[in-house]
């Protein structure tokens, strides 16, 4: 494990072996980051007061921000996630197989179901529920189309890309033969 790793409120953060935390990233309070995912650099999960929990094979990417709801409601993503470089995630739900683009918000209360995609950019309000299957765009974001195949695989491409990458910076990952 790396990154700064601060108690609060008598709890502390816990990484699952597997994962990477950046060294410049910092994991505060009641966290708990699942097997193979990646934190990466600068990223910032704050529970102060109530949970953060970041599903197995999940990345959140460079610079992004994860907090909770001072009146209890905290932060959770799925399985299988990426969430791209920027982002805030405040006291909101991402479930499996989601794909949060760079630079998006998506706020109180708001839920982004199983392989939904949020675009760059995108500022999912609060309460709103992104469907599965669907992808929203814009501020205030709204449904765009309906998600595609070609996005699903890119999904699992990127999810699956920072999983190999995160074991890389970790130094345990054999080098495939080409």
């Amino acid at each position: 494990m790396s990154g700064l790793i601060v108690p609060f409120g008598g709890v502390v953060p816990k990484v699952h072996g597997s994962a990477f935390i950046a060294p410049n990233a910092t994991l505060i309070g009641d966290v708990e980051i699942g097997a193979n995912c990646g934190i990466w650099f600068g990223a910032v999960l704050r529970a102060d007061g109530v949970p953060i929990r970041i599903g197995e094979g999940s990345n959140i990417q460079d610079g992004s921000v994860i907090h909770i709801a001072a009146r209890g409601v905290g932060t959770t993503v799925g399985r299988n996630v990426t969430v791209g470089h920027l982002v805030l995630l405040h006291a909101c739900e991402v479930q499996d197989d989601a794909f949060i683009g760079m630079h998006s918000t998506v706020l109180d209360e708001a839920v982004v179901e199983t392989g939904a995609m949020v675009a760059a950019g995108a500022v999912v309000t609060p309460r709103k529920i992104v469907r599965k299957g669907e992808l929203w765009a814009g501020n205030p974001a709204v449904k765009m189309r309906d998600i595609t195949e070609k996005d699903v695989e890119m999904f699992r491409r990127s999810a699956a890309g920072y999983v190999k990458l995160a074991h890389a910076y970790r130094g345990d990952v054999p080098k495939a033969a080409e």
